[in-house]
């Protein structure tokens, strides 16, 4: 079997602190897997389970977004309407940021949030429509491109409800519509922003 120096422990402590599998410290080396293995379990360096390598990596994953560290007092204002929005409208579990709504207001509030306080990579902003199957989708959805100035492309493929006609004079005349951002780490980011404030305030 094909064996590995010990003057390598040094870097292939460094590979395996920074959250690389063996199989990956193998593939930097250019060396058998079992080889690196052995050498591991030589140099007494335990396995990591799949929990912690996963957890690693998370951390290490670079971030789609850059938070604005220096806020106006107008930057302030935006930033808690959104999270207090969020708080009641968007979604909590999971790795993606939703918040879900048929007020154009709400909608844009938080848009604003994410383009001027999370400074989101506009290419991964996502709209995803809501609404009846008696109702004008291609208006509906010419509304939201308007108020939303997210791409066409990024806007997934609708669901009408068609078990159900939406009234007149009732909301959503322009249906319902998801922002969405799939970034856990923005996820986590506004949750804990949100618990901030809950506990200065209650």
């Amino acid at each position: 079997m094909a064996t590995i120096s010990d003057n390598k422990l040094g870097l292939i402590k460094k590979y395996y602190q920074s959250g690389l599998s063996v199989r990956e410290i193998a593939d930097k080396l250019g060396t058998p897997f079992n080889a690196t293995f052995y050498f591991l379990r030589k140099h007494k360096i335990p396995r990591r389970t799949v929990q912690e390598s996963n957890a690693i990596q998370f951390a290490n994953k670079p971030l789609s977004y850059k938070i604005k560290s220096k806020l106006s007092a107008s930057d302030e204002k935006l930033k808690v309407a959104a999270l207090m929005l969020y708080w009641g409208e968007g979604a909590k579990r999971g790795k993606v940021v939703d918040l879900a709504n048929s007020d154009v207001a709400m909608i844009r509030i938080f848009l604003n949030f994410l383009r001027k306080i999370c400074g989101v990579d506009e290419s991964r902003l996502k709209a995803y429509i809501y609404c009846y199957s008696n109702q004008n989708l291609n208006e509906i959805k010419i509304f939201w491109l308007d108020n939303t100035l997210i791409p066409a492309e990024q806007f997934s493929q609708p669901y009408i409800r068609k078990d159900f006609a939406m009234k007149a004079g009732r909301q959503m005349e322009n249906g319902l519509i998801h922002i969405r951002y799939c970034d856990k780490k923005l996820l986590i980011y506004i949750l804990n922003e949100i618990e901030k404030y809950k506990n200065e305030l209650i």
